[in-house]
Protein backbone atom coordinates (compact mmCIF):
# COMPACT_ATOMS: atom_id res chain seq x y z
CA UNK A 1 0.00 0.00 0.00
CA UNK A 2 1.30 3.31 -1.25
CA UNK A 3 2.71 5.97 1.77
CA UNK A 4 0.74 8.56 0.98
CA UNK A 5 -2.70 6.72 1.01
CA UNK A 6 -5.47 8.80 3.01
CA UNK A 7 -8.00 7.96 5.38
CA UNK A 8 -10.99 6.47 3.26
CA UNK A 9 -13.69 9.14 2.03
CA UNK A 10 -17.03 9.16 4.36
CA UNK A 11 -18.73 9.16 1.40
CA UNK A 12 -17.31 6.38 -0.34
CA UNK A 13 -18.42 3.76 2.21
CA UNK A 14 -19.01 0.72 -0.53
CA UNK A 15 -15.22 1.03 -1.37
CA UNK A 16 -13.20 0.02 2.22
CA UNK A 17 -16.41 -0.77 4.65
CA UNK A 18 -16.62 1.81 6.66
CA UNK A 19 -19.13 4.40 7.67
CA UNK A 20 -20.19 7.21 10.11
CA UNK A 21 -22.28 6.82 12.95
CA UNK A 22 -25.72 8.46 11.99
CA UNK A 23 -28.28 7.08 15.10
CA UNK A 24 -27.89 10.48 16.93
CA UNK A 25 -28.25 14.43 15.76
CA UNK A 26 -24.82 16.00 15.76
CA UNK A 27 -24.15 18.15 18.68
CA UNK A 28 -26.39 16.50 21.12
CA UNK A 29 -23.66 15.85 23.49
CA UNK A 30 -23.29 19.30 24.16
CA UNK A 31 -27.02 19.53 24.72
CA UNK A 32 -27.21 17.22 27.64
CA UNK A 33 -23.97 19.18 29.14
CA UNK A 34 -25.81 22.51 28.56
CA UNK A 35 -28.77 21.27 30.42
CA UNK A 36 -27.24 19.38 33.31
CA UNK A 37 -25.68 23.03 33.66
CA UNK A 38 -28.48 24.57 33.46
CA UNK A 39 -30.30 22.09 36.07
CA UNK A 40 -27.17 22.53 38.89
CA UNK A 41 -27.35 26.49 38.36
CA UNK A 42 -31.05 26.33 39.62
CA UNK A 43 -30.51 24.33 42.22
CA UNK A 44 -27.78 26.54 43.63
CA UNK A 45 -29.63 29.45 43.35
CA UNK A 46 -33.04 27.75 45.00
CA UNK A 47 -30.42 26.24 48.07
CA UNK A 48 -28.55 29.88 48.31
CA UNK A 49 -32.42 31.67 48.40
CA UNK A 50 -33.58 29.51 51.30
CA UNK A 51 -30.27 29.64 53.08
CA UNK A 52 -30.46 33.55 52.90
CA UNK A 53 -34.39 33.60 53.75
CA UNK A 54 -33.97 31.44 57.03
CA UNK A 55 -32.39 33.82 59.36
CA UNK A 56 -34.74 36.73 58.12
CA UNK A 57 -37.80 34.91 59.03
CA UNK A 58 -36.55 33.82 62.25
CA UNK A 59 -35.51 37.68 62.95
CA UNK A 60 -38.85 38.93 61.60
CA UNK A 61 -40.56 36.40 64.11
CA UNK A 62 -38.66 37.73 67.05
CA UNK A 63 -39.53 41.57 66.08
CA UNK A 64 -42.78 40.35 65.89
CA UNK A 65 -43.20 38.67 69.12
CA UNK A 66 -41.49 41.76 70.84
CA UNK A 67 -43.14 44.66 69.05
CA UNK A 68 -46.04 46.35 70.83
CA UNK A 69 -49.20 46.03 69.55
CA UNK A 70 -51.48 48.92 68.74
CA UNK A 71 -50.98 52.48 67.25
CA UNK A 72 -47.65 52.47 68.67
CA UNK A 73 -46.87 49.53 66.55
CA UNK A 74 -47.95 50.64 63.38
CA UNK A 75 -46.35 53.98 63.96
CA UNK A 76 -43.10 52.27 64.73
CA UNK A 77 -40.25 53.62 67.05
CA UNK A 78 -40.17 57.34 67.62
CA UNK A 79 -37.83 59.78 69.34
CA UNK A 80 -40.09 60.55 71.97
CA UNK A 81 -41.88 57.11 73.34
CA UNK A 82 -44.40 57.08 76.25
CA UNK A 83 -44.90 53.98 78.11
CA UNK A 84 -48.51 52.29 77.51
CA UNK A 85 -50.44 52.39 81.20
CA UNK A 86 -51.35 48.79 82.40
CA UNK A 87 -54.80 46.98 81.57
CA UNK A 88 -54.48 46.03 85.28
CA UNK A 89 -53.14 48.77 86.75
CA UNK A 90 -56.35 51.05 85.03
CA UNK A 91 -58.90 48.16 85.99
CA UNK A 92 -57.60 48.34 89.62
CA UNK A 93 -58.04 52.36 89.69
CA UNK A 94 -61.26 52.33 88.01
CA UNK A 95 -62.92 49.93 90.64
CA UNK A 96 -61.10 51.84 94.05
CA UNK A 97 -62.84 55.23 92.70
CA UNK A 98 -66.03 56.27 94.11
CA UNK A 99 -68.10 58.96 93.33
CA UNK A 100 -66.94 61.45 95.75
CA UNK A 101 -63.32 61.30 94.93
CA UNK A 102 -61.31 59.77 97.48
CA UNK A 103 -59.47 56.44 97.27
CA UNK A 104 -61.50 53.30 98.19
CA UNK A 105 -60.35 51.20 101.30
CA UNK A 106 -60.61 48.17 99.27
CA UNK A 107 -60.39 47.27 95.81
CA UNK A 108 -62.75 44.73 95.64
CA UNK A 109 -66.83 45.65 95.25
CA UNK A 110 -69.39 44.60 97.47
CA UNK A 111 -71.86 41.72 96.51
CA UNK A 112 -74.11 42.70 98.73
CA UNK A 113 -76.27 45.19 97.76
CA UNK A 114 -77.24 48.42 99.75
CA UNK A 115 -79.72 48.22 102.33
CA UNK A 116 -82.07 50.69 100.35
CA UNK A 117 -82.31 48.23 97.55
CA UNK A 118 -82.44 44.73 99.07
CA UNK A 119 -85.40 46.36 101.44
CA UNK A 120 -87.27 48.15 98.57
CA UNK A 121 -89.92 45.27 97.70
CA UNK A 122 -92.87 48.05 97.19
CA UNK A 123 -93.06 48.52 93.64
CA UNK A 124 -94.16 52.00 92.18
CA UNK A 125 -97.38 52.91 90.57
CA UNK A 126 -97.56 53.08 86.96
CA UNK A 127 -97.74 56.86 85.95
CA UNK A 128 -100.54 55.29 83.13
CA UNK A 129 -102.75 53.75 85.81
CA UNK A 130 -106.29 55.59 86.52
CA UNK A 131 -106.40 57.90 89.84
CA UNK A 132 -107.69 56.06 92.22
CA UNK A 133 -108.62 56.38 96.31
CA UNK A 134 -105.43 55.43 97.98
CA UNK A 135 -106.28 57.26 101.83
CA UNK A 136 -106.74 54.19 104.87
CA UNK A 137 -110.98 54.83 105.81
CA UNK A 138 -111.43 54.60 109.49
CA UNK A 139 -112.19 51.49 110.48
CA UNK A 140 -115.90 51.01 111.95
CA UNK A 141 -116.39 51.67 115.73
CA UNK A 142 -117.95 48.28 116.44
CA UNK A 143 -116.53 45.19 115.06
CA UNK A 144 -119.63 43.15 114.18
CA UNK A 145 -121.29 45.38 111.16
CA UNK A 146 -123.05 44.53 108.18
CA UNK A 147 -122.22 46.27 104.80
CA UNK A 148 -124.59 47.78 102.35
CA UNK A 149 -124.44 48.88 98.51
CA UNK A 150 -124.38 52.97 98.49
CA UNK A 151 -126.12 52.86 94.48
CA UNK A 152 -128.40 50.17 96.07
CA UNK A 153 -129.31 51.27 99.39
CA UNK A 154 -131.94 48.26 100.35
CA UNK A 155 -129.26 45.78 99.61
CA UNK A 156 -127.00 44.27 101.95
CA UNK A 157 -123.42 41.70 101.67
CA UNK A 158 -124.83 38.04 102.04
CA UNK A 159 -123.31 34.51 101.61
CA UNK A 160 -125.39 32.71 99.84
CA UNK A 161 -124.05 29.03 99.14
CA UNK A 162 -120.44 30.02 100.13
CA UNK A 163 -120.65 33.07 97.59
CA UNK A 164 -121.26 36.69 98.49
CA UNK A 165 -124.39 38.48 96.91
CA UNK A 166 -126.05 41.93 97.18
CA UNK A 167 -129.38 41.02 98.51
CA UNK A 168 -132.04 42.61 100.29
CA UNK A 169 -132.22 42.37 103.95
CA UNK A 170 -133.99 39.21 104.77
CA UNK A 171 -135.26 38.19 108.64
CA UNK A 172 -133.99 35.25 110.50
CA UNK A 173 -130.59 33.36 109.61
CA UNK A 174 -130.34 35.50 106.68
CA UNK A 175 -129.69 38.31 109.03
CA UNK A 176 -126.71 36.27 110.96
CA UNK A 177 -125.06 35.75 107.20
CA UNK A 178 -125.49 39.46 106.41
CA UNK A 179 -123.01 40.36 109.40
CA UNK A 180 -119.45 39.84 109.43
CA UNK A 181 -117.07 40.71 112.02
CA UNK A 182 -114.14 43.32 111.15
CA UNK A 183 -110.49 42.29 112.46
CA UNK A 184 -107.32 43.13 111.84
CA UNK A 185 -106.20 42.03 108.18
CA UNK A 186 -104.52 38.48 107.95
CA UNK A 187 -101.73 39.81 105.89
CA UNK A 188 -101.42 43.64 106.70
CA UNK A 189 -103.05 44.46 110.12
CA UNK A 190 -103.48 48.28 109.19
CA UNK A 191 -106.03 46.57 106.81
CA UNK A 192 -109.12 44.62 107.15
CA UNK A 193 -110.33 40.95 106.79
CA UNK A 194 -113.92 39.96 107.31
CA UNK A 195 -115.48 37.05 109.62
CA UNK A 196 -118.87 35.33 109.27
CA UNK A 197 -120.27 34.01 112.16
CA UNK A 198 -119.73 30.23 111.55
CA UNK A 199 -115.70 31.35 111.46
CA UNK A 200 -115.08 31.48 107.72
CA UNK A 201 -113.35 34.62 106.26
CA UNK A 202 -114.23 36.74 103.09
CA UNK A 203 -111.57 36.22 100.27
CA UNK A 204 -111.49 36.40 96.79
CA UNK A 205 -110.85 33.36 94.43
CA UNK A 206 -110.90 33.69 90.67
CA UNK A 207 -111.81 37.41 91.35
CA UNK A 208 -115.19 36.41 92.82
CA UNK A 209 -115.42 36.94 96.79
CA UNK A 210 -116.77 34.15 99.10
CA UNK A 211 -116.70 32.77 102.68
CA UNK A 212 -114.26 30.11 102.76
CA UNK A 213 -112.06 28.40 105.78
CA UNK A 214 -108.58 29.93 106.45
CA UNK A 215 -106.27 27.17 105.59
CA UNK A 216 -103.64 29.09 107.07
CA UNK A 217 -101.78 29.31 103.71
CA UNK A 218 -99.96 32.99 103.04
CA UNK A 219 -102.18 33.25 99.81
CA UNK A 220 -105.58 32.36 101.88
CA UNK A 221 -104.52 35.46 104.04
CA UNK A 222 -103.36 38.03 101.34
CA UNK A 223 -106.74 36.78 99.09
CA UNK A 224 -108.91 37.73 102.45
CA UNK A 225 -107.04 40.83 103.14
CA UNK A 226 -108.72 44.34 101.85
CA UNK A 227 -108.31 48.15 102.88
CA UNK A 228 -110.87 50.52 103.06
CA UNK A 229 -110.44 53.88 101.00
CA UNK A 230 -112.73 56.62 101.49
CA UNK A 231 -115.05 56.32 98.48
CA UNK A 232 -115.69 59.63 96.15
CA UNK A 233 -119.19 58.12 95.13
CA UNK A 234 -120.64 59.10 98.89
CA UNK A 235 -119.66 60.41 101.61
CA UNK A 236 -118.81 58.36 104.30
CA UNK A 237 -118.64 55.21 102.15
CA UNK A 238 -115.47 52.72 101.79
CA UNK A 239 -113.88 51.06 99.04
CA UNK A 240 -112.35 47.80 99.61
CA UNK A 241 -109.13 47.13 97.78
CA UNK A 242 -107.08 43.74 97.48
CA UNK A 243 -104.18 43.74 99.22
CA UNK A 244 -102.20 41.38 96.38
CA UNK A 245 -103.96 42.96 93.75
CA UNK A 246 -103.64 46.49 94.11
CA UNK A 247 -105.81 48.74 91.87
CA UNK A 248 -108.35 45.79 91.99
CA UNK A 249 -111.88 46.63 94.21
CA UNK A 250 -114.45 44.88 95.19
CA UNK A 251 -117.53 45.72 93.43
CA UNK A 252 -121.21 44.21 92.84
CA UNK A 253 -121.79 43.40 89.38
CA UNK A 254 -125.23 41.59 88.42
CA UNK A 255 -125.79 41.68 92.34
CA UNK A 256 -122.67 39.64 92.57
CA UNK A 257 -119.32 40.74 94.32
CA UNK A 258 -116.11 40.41 92.30
CA UNK A 259 -112.68 41.81 92.59
CA UNK A 260 -112.31 43.99 89.38
CA UNK A 261 -109.50 46.70 88.03
CA UNK A 262 -110.67 50.05 88.70
CA UNK A 263 -112.29 52.19 86.28
CA UNK A 264 -112.33 56.04 85.88
CA UNK A 265 -116.39 55.66 85.39
CA UNK A 266 -119.49 57.00 87.81
CA UNK A 267 -120.80 53.74 87.57
CA UNK A 268 -117.72 51.56 88.66
CA UNK A 269 -116.93 54.27 91.64
CA UNK A 270 -120.95 53.62 92.31
CA UNK A 271 -120.77 50.04 92.50
CA UNK A 272 -117.53 49.98 94.57
CA UNK A 273 -118.89 52.02 97.42
CA UNK A 274 -120.26 50.69 100.67
CA UNK A 275 -121.16 51.74 103.89
CA UNK A 276 -120.49 50.00 107.09
CA UNK A 277 -124.10 49.68 109.24
CA UNK A 278 -125.21 48.59 111.95
CA UNK A 279 -125.14 44.38 112.25
CA UNK A 280 -128.53 43.40 111.03
CA UNK A 281 -128.20 40.22 112.91
CA UNK A 282 -128.71 40.97 117.27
Amino acid sequence: MPQNESRPSPHRPWEDGWAPDTTRAPGTRRLWLAGALAVATVVACVTAIALSDRPGDEAARSTTATAPTGADARRGPGLISFATPSTTATTATTAGARPGGGPSSSTSPSPTPSPAVRHSTTAAPSASSPTRPTPAAPAPASPRRSLRSVNYSDRYWHVSHGLVRLDPAAGGDARADSTFTVVPGLTDRACLSLRTADGRYLRHRDFVLRAERDDGSSLFGRDATFCARPASAASGAVSLESVNYPGRFLRHQDFRLRLDPYQDSDLYRADSAFRFTSPLAG
